[in-house]
């Protein structure tokens, strides 16, 4: 009888060592935590955030402002947290008057135009937009994009989100690239 004891008394223990890792393993890393500086100095680490998910190591790839201009006429900020891909922000300065065409790969998302922007596209993990700037060095146009992962968002509170972040950081470009709004 003793025998048997043991036997229950390993077999619980090991079930509950088992249910124990079980829970430790599934359980997820707090989510990173940003400098608090990211994106050419635009967004602070609380706008961003919610997209960051769960993870350990966060990775921010980004020159320290947004420079562009004549010579220089692309910059991108990508923040990775455990080398995934969480939010990205680009501007490219180009000709003015360029066609604008958003492609099937945003139009599949159903966008909506931004109220401020009338060359723009807003969906549920990004927004991208064309600006027009009247320069004394000559006109050219301005075109940023958003794209985040979105998870910890709920989904009706993501187009406003990223209409928001859009809307500061379409003010920090025209400033930044000399093209008044």
């Amino acid at each position: 009888m003793s025998g048997m004891r043991t036997c229950r008394a390993f077999l619980a223990l090991a079930v509950g060592t088992a249910l124990l890792t079980g829970c430790f393993a599934d359980k997820k890393s707090a989510a990173p935590a940003l400098p608090p500086s990211t994106c050419f100095g635009v967004f602070t680490p609380a706008e961003l955030a919610p997209f960051m998910g769960y993870g350990e190591e966060v990775e921010v790839y980004s020159p320290d402002e947004l420079s562009v201009n004549v010579s220089r006429g692309h910059a991108t900020c990508n923040i990775s947290v455990d080398g995934k891909s969480r939010f990205t922000a680009s501007i490219d300065r180009r000709r003015a008057g360029l066609e604008v065409t958003w492609g099937s790969e945003v139009e599949k998302h159903r966008p909506d135009v931004l109220p401020y922007a009338e060359h723009s596209r807003l969906w549920d993990s990004g927004v991208a937009l064309v600006v027009n700037c009247k320069a004394d060095d000559g006109d050219f146009d301005l075109m940023l994009f958003l794209d985040a992962v979105p998870d910890e968002v709920k989904p009706e509170e993501r187009r406003p989100v990223f209409a928001a972040l859009m809307k500061k950081f379409l003010a920090a470009s025209r400033q930044q690239a000399n093209c008044p709004g």
